[in-house]
């Protein structure tokens, strides 16, 4: 990008990057979690969250066989954790008609459709002037650059690049090396890719400065932010659906989730589409106390996903909030398989 104003601006043109092939990385293929494995797994949730879940699987199965939206916005830590691959299945199984993520869900999905591994291990890499300075974030860079150019949304440039081989090469003749990639060894694994497949959104939103392929030399905040804006109108488009009901899960993320969703059932309203009877559901670890949401002196009050997803959303439009405390890591595999049941 060119800077011409007053001041001086860093020249990423000196960052200097490694093979992602070297790259040390806490994720790898036999981490994450299919769906046999699920099946297998047991809980030792208390009763409550439980029920909890329960009764947000049968909304989700009982509202997809009416034909109503049913969107999934997740944090990062969810593909990190390992449950991409049930995400995919939800996605093949018709149940979720839409999936949305901040930049770095994009990123460590991207990697593992990649290489099979992601999560590279951070304080090793930063003392060492190294975090997130693998050359191949350069691909995510050139495949939204190309998006943009073309008018496309974020997610779907990400899943072109990994599922159209035409599409790859034209989008990254420019960065290809010798010694990197050249084609995705593990799409099934991939969210991006099975979503871009069964022609489901899987919608992307970004800040500046905000993800490691921000430090790259060919990063274009033009091209992030016009293909990132594509994706918030994909999304609001099917928030547009809820106007006759549907389900919203937020899966720990505090603050991009419920400010996306806030926006986009306000603009929906605003043109006639009232999401009415809108079922949403927050997951995350916090303790939620719902006194705390309207006393400005309390520090619930600032918690975006309890006080928006949980609450005031549901509320304004005639809906149910539910809230899931608890370790994704067993809530989110109980609902997949609670919701797997129901089917």
């Amino acid at each position: 990008m060119k800077y011409e104003g007053n001041y001086t601006a860093f020249d990423p043109q000196k960052i200097d990057t490694y093979p992602i092939s070297t790259r040390i990385n806490k994720v790898k293929l036999e981490d994450l979690v299919l769906p046999h494995k699920a099946a297998a797994m047991k809980f030792d949730l208390h009763d409550e969250c439980k029920k909890l879940i329960d009764t947000v699987a049968k909304a989700i199965v009982d509202n997809r066989k009416q034909s109503k939206p049913v969107l999934l916005f997740t944090g990062a830590h969810l593909i990190k954790n390992g449950f991409g691959p049930l995400i995919a299945d939800l996605v093949n199984k018709d149940v979720l008609t839409l999936v949305a993520g901040n930049g770095a869900t994009s990123i460590h999905d991207f990697e593992l459709a990649m290489i099979g591994q992601t999560s590279e291990y951070v304080p090793q890499a930063l003392e060492k002037g190294q975090f997130g300075m693998s050359y191949e974030f350069a691909y995510i860079n050139e495949a939204i650059n190309y998006g943009n150019r073309k008018n496309l949304g974020f997610g779907e440039s990400l899943g072109r690049v990994i599922c159209d081989e035409q599409f790859r090469n034209e989008a990254l003749k420019n960065v290809m090396r010798p010694e990197s990639p050249k084609e995705f060894k593990y799409p099934q694994m991939s969210v991006l890719a099975t979503c871009y497949q069964k022609n489901v959104p899987f919608t992307v939103h970004v800040g500046i400065g905000t993800d490691v392929i921000d430090q790259h030399a060919n990063f274009d905040g033009q091209a992030k932010g016009g293909c990132s804006g594509r994706d918030f109108l994909i999304y609001t488009d099917q928030i547009c659906k809820f106007a006759k009901g549907g389900v919203a899960l937020n899966i720990g993320s505090a603050v991009t989730g419920p400010e996306v969703l806030l926006k986009a059932v306000s603009m929906a309203a605003n043109t006639g589409f009232i999401p009415k009877n809108i079922i949403t559901a927050d997951f995350d670890i916090r303790v939620f106390d719902p006194k705390q949401v309207t006393n400005e002196s309390a520090q619930g009050y600032y918690f975006r996903d309890q006080k928006s997803v949980a609450t005031r959303i549901p509320e304004a439009f005639g809906g149910q909030g539910y809230y899931v405390q608890g370790n994704q890591k067993k809530t989110v595999v109980y609902l997949y398989n609670k919701i797997i049941e129901n089917l």
